[in-house]
């Protein structure tokens, strides 16, 4: 009887403990932060491989990837993405080993021939992908180049091979390139049915690996040489009234975008150069295909978490200043994110999942981007892809593919929070009812964000990153009927967005820990 007596006491205790650390959380419904536009990821390198094996594989990537489908449980099929990035190669798999890049993935083809005709049918795995993508309903397409077609280049190769910091372009092709770029938007449409909504013409331009090569295509550029090939394609695009927009300029570090880093004022301080009229050599301001919006990569900038706050802050502030936009468009784990063991060696866990999602949410709290895309959809044995994918180099023709946590941690953004969906202030108390400043960012607990879709629906996605579980109740800043339908992404089995049932606004529940769950409110 004591030891009956003594369990009571010590449930009633733990209850009693539970109840003075329920952290709440409201949906300020008329206080709008940003609006949503996409989710997404890219095919580089792999699709253009994949995309060629056993339809039957294609199709479940495929899935997992885009469809914002339901299996007869309810559980998700995919993470739905709403914006698929396509790699247009500049023809370094054609030359092979010439092209001084060791890697068969990380060589691309070209639409282009040196005689100036084109080959529609080349880049047909990633095409394929195109098709899966649109099938599947993903609104978005971006088409993005690492460097200028080897017809064009000044070298002859799609890597810059060391040759210094300026574009690996030849002074009289610029024309040519403008051109190029129209000819491959104007070239899938007819072919595949699929118009490029974006067209970036540079990656990382201000990245010092850009200048060092060969591992991959890529070239660095000047604010200059960016500017002069933005306005050539503008008004390319104009003459033939194709309605893509242009963006710059993936930038390679978000401080290169409000200051310099690790470059000089050539490549630095983009968002005042590209987008402030004060800024007359460099300004983009006013072009019929270049909205105030500045695209980049937050690598490098993710640790430790005074950087992960304050450089995404400072990022704001110019932004703000400035009246330009932000979406962050490429993200992966490297060699300085020592916290999840750097980007050696794929990981399945939620380890990496939570690193991630922890990135996403400081992206879209501090630096208010309106879009968020992972770097490779599908990597190999390295923390840069959604899934995982097993080859021998020596057979590219087939393989198997795995989904990890990260992926289906993304998905509790992608698959619930919608094109369009505007981002709401939450007001979070603790568990004595005071109101905490930020207390929507505990980078080492709870974090948590709150969007309505188009539709109606109310969404929050809660990131629990402690080793407990934490209690919390969510609600409207209004009366709201119905209840959330939650969806839970964990270590454990299983737990990939899984529906975990119910939960009435303003009631209680358990956050598992190490968990992700997204409540959803038709």
């Amino acid at each position: 009887m004591r030891r009956l007596a003594t369990f009571v006491l010590t449930l009633a205790a733990l209850a009693a403990t539970a109840r003075n650390n329920v952290w709440s959380f409201v949906v300020q419904t008329d206080s709008s932060k940003q609006t949503m536009e996409h989710f997404g990821a890219s095919d580089c390198w792999s699709m253009q491989h994949i995309g060629l094996w056993q339809e039957e594989k294609c199709q479940q990537i495929a899935d997992w990837l885009f469809s914002t489908d339901n299996d007869a449980n309810g559980k998700p099929k995919g993470i739905g993405l709403s914006i698929w990035r396509f790699n247009v190669g500049a023809g370094s798999a054609e030359q092979g080993e010439e092209s001084q890049i060791g890697s068969p993935w990380t060589r691309t083809e070209c639409f282009l021939h040196a005689d100036g005709s084109y080959n529609w049918n080349k880049l047909a795995g990633q095409r394929h992908f195109l098709q899966l993508a649109k099938e599947r309903g993903v609104p978005y397409f971006l088409a993005f180049l690492n460097s200028p077609p080897v017809y064009f280049t000044q070298n002859g190769l799609a890597t810059n091979t060391g040759r210094g910091g300026n574009l690996n372009l030849k002074a009289d092709k610029y024309d040519d390139f403008a051109g190029y770029m129209a000819d491959v938007i104007e070239g899938v449409k007819k072919q595949d049915g699929i118009l490029f909504d974006y067209i970036c013409p540079f990656n990382e331009p201000d990245g010092h690996w850009n200048w060092l090569g060969p591992k991959q295509e890529g070239t660095p550029a000047t604010k200059q040489e960016i500017t002069r090939t933005v306005k050539l394609l503008d008004a390319e695009l104009e003459r033939r009234q194709i309605p893509t927009q242009i963006l710059v300029s993936e930038s390679s570090d978000y401080r290169c975008m409000f200051s310099t880093h690790m470059t000089d004022a050539s490549r630095g301080y983009q968002i005042q150069s590209f987008f402030s009229p004060d800024s007359t050599e460099t300004c983009l301001r006013g072009l019929s295909h270049v909205r105030p919006l500045i695209v980049g990569h937050s690598y490098w900038t993710n640790t430790p978490l005074d950087a992960l706050h304050d450089i995404r802050c400072q990022l704001k502030d110019t932004l703000d200043k400035y009246k330009v936009d932000f979406w962050q468009t490429e993200t992966c784990i490297m060699g300085n994110d020592e916290e999840i063991g750097g980007g050696g060696g794929y990981d399945f866990t939620m380890k990496t999942a939570l690193y991630v999602a922890r990135i996403i949410h400081h992206d879209i709290v501090f630096a208010r981007a309106r879009s968020w895309q992972w770097w490779r959809a599908i990597g190999g044995d390295y923390k840069d892809g959604l899934l995982r994918e097993y080859t021998r180099h020596d057979n590219l023709k087939d393989g198997e593919v795995k989904d990890s946590k990260l992926l289906w941690a993304f998905g509790n953004y992608s698959r619930f929070v919608r094109p369009q969906a505007v981002r709401k202030a939450l007001v979070v108390k603790d568990g004595k009812g005071q109101i905490v400043p930020e207390g929507d960012t505990n980078p080492t607990a709870l974090m948590c964000t709150a969007y309505k879709n188009v539709d109606g629906s109310y969404v929050i996605v809660v990131i629990n990153y402690s080793a407990e579980s934490q209690t919390a109740n969510f609600s409207l800043d209004v009366p709201a009927n119905g209840e959330w339908k939650m969806y839970r992404t964990s270590d454990v089995k299983g737990d990939n967005l899984m529906p975990v049932g119910t939960l009435k606004t303003e009631k209680t529940t358990i956050l598992p820990a190490r968990s992700i769950t997204t409540l959803v409110l038709l």
